[in-house]
């Protein structure tokens, strides 16, 4: 690819991000965090926990258990457990915190998401820079924005370098220490990195081209959209190779948040030669393509699904979609060999995705989140939509995960009333 990827590139760059004098905890902190490590240890050691483990690992294997409820709050931790809710007042003691709040939320919810028995530590590092960057205007976190993108012509592809992502290896390490020092008695401390969320191409794509660019490109200039495509394509396949080679993947098929919602555990993986070093076929991959919601099938199949492929292919298994709706996608789709969760989002068919996935796939339900806002929780008609999808869906792999919360109205227990009822309406179907 001419020499958009060098021979010697290395995509990790040893750098110093955080001053390591920020990393403390006083024994004030030490104190309350223990206090809370405590809380949480006691649900996520019940003996409950092996069979909530057992239900989710048989879903991920493909037998048959009635459908499961999990939630991810998401954007509406802002308001369920605000920042002035935290005690602490070190930058590392309030992240440290601010983790065990929200595992304790969950461990009191009742839902049927696994517990994870560990306090993971990850790395400090940037997003992957690929040279070339779009210049924000607007709240990318919290709200609306817009952006300038920097590709316009097929020259600025030379914009476009190999990527390269920040990682301070040396902080992390204290980190890690520091935490174990504080809490590894008792949850023990383990180094767990995701690196990255998708490996979908288009979010980055539309961020150097920009939406409507990319979609006149498939009409008015298709090889200048495709020579971007395979730039992003070697590129994050070079970036997944040198994780593997330098031996910073982690395993993903336990207690690890797979995909756009659900866990990851599951018998199918790690692969039967595994000796203990974590390669991409040993673990989930993902993929999605929610930019280009507004885009032909046809389209998707030349413009999309040829560039993530080779990415996909890596994994040992593969979780596709987000919010796009995946159903009429569903033709090229079903020819990914390794594909077993697929999300149905409120946009897709939900009895067409049902008649597609049988029960070669779990179907990852994501109900409409924005009954979350109404001013008053419409719980009969969250009990309407449950039935109406276990006569459409319950024999399928189902599992009904709610999650793009954006906001709860400042009621957060309208999340664990959410699960309650939900899981009310299933076991009235399946007891």
């Amino acid at each position: 690819m001419d020499d958009f990827l060098p021979y010697d590139h290395k995509v990790l760059r040893d750098t110093a991000l955080v001053d390591p004098a920020e990393i403390i905890v006083s024994p004030e902190e030490t104190r309350i965090l223990r206090d809370l490590a405590s809380e949480y240890a006691e649900y996520a050691f019940h003996p409950r926990e092996s069979g909530k483990r057992q239900l989710q690992r048989s879903k991920n294997n493909l037998e048959w258990v009635k459908p499961l409820v999990i939630c991810f709050p998401e954007t509406s931790w802002r308001e369920i457990l605000p920042t002035e809710a935290l005690v602490c007042s070190s930058k590392t003691a309030r992240g440290f915190e601010n983790a065990l709040r929200q595992n304790l939320f969950i461990a009191r919810m009742d839902s049927d998401q696994c517990l994870e028995q560990t306090f993971n530590i990850g790395f400090f590092h940037q997003e992957l820079n690929w040279g070339a960057r779009q210049v924000q205007i607007g709240d990318l976190e919290h709200g609306s924005y817009k952006w300038d993108a920097p590709i316009n012509r097929e020259e600025d592809l030379s914009l476009m370098c190999a990527p390269t992502m920040k990682v301070d290896f040396h902080a992390s390490e204290l980190l890690l220490e520091l935490a174990d020092d504080v809490l590894g008695d008792i949850l023990p401390v383990q180094r767990k990195e995701s690196w990255f969320w998708t490996n979908g191409l288009t979010q980055t794509l539309i961020y150097l081209r920009g939406l409507e660019e990319m979609m006149f490109d498939m009409i008015d200039r298709p090889a200048f959209l495709q020579a971007m495509m395979q730039r992003l394509s070697e590129g994050t396949l070079y970036f997944l190779d040198e994780l593997e080679r330098e031996n910073l993947l982690f395993p993903n098929w336990d207690i690890a948040y797979c995909g756009s919602g659900g866990l990851g555990l599951t018998d199918h993986l790690p692969q039967s030669d595994f000796d203990g070093r974590v390669r991409l076929s040993d673990l989930w991959g993902f993929s999605e393509s929610q930019e280009t919601v507004g885009v032909s099938p046809r389209m998707f199949a030349k413009f999309i699904l040829p560039y993530q492929r080779p990415l996909i292919d890596r994994f040992g298994l593969s979780y596709y979609g987000c919010c796009e709706p995946v159903d009429k996608r569903w033709d090229y789709l079903r020819e990914i060999p390794n594909l077993r969760r697929l999300s149905v989002s409120p946009w897709s068919d939900r009895e067409a995705m049902a008649h597609y996935l049988g029960r070669d796939y779990v179907y990852c339900l994501k109900p409409n989140p924005a009954v979350m806002a109404r001013e008053v929780l419409p719980e009969d008609e969250i009990r309407a939509y449950t039935r109406e999808t276990l006569d459409i869906a319950g024999e399928c792999h189902l599992e009904f995960i709610l999650k793009d919360v954006t906001t709860v109205n400042h009621q957060q227990d309208r999340v664990n009333r959410w699960v309650a009822i939900v899981k009310e309406e299933i076991d009235r179907r399946y007891r």
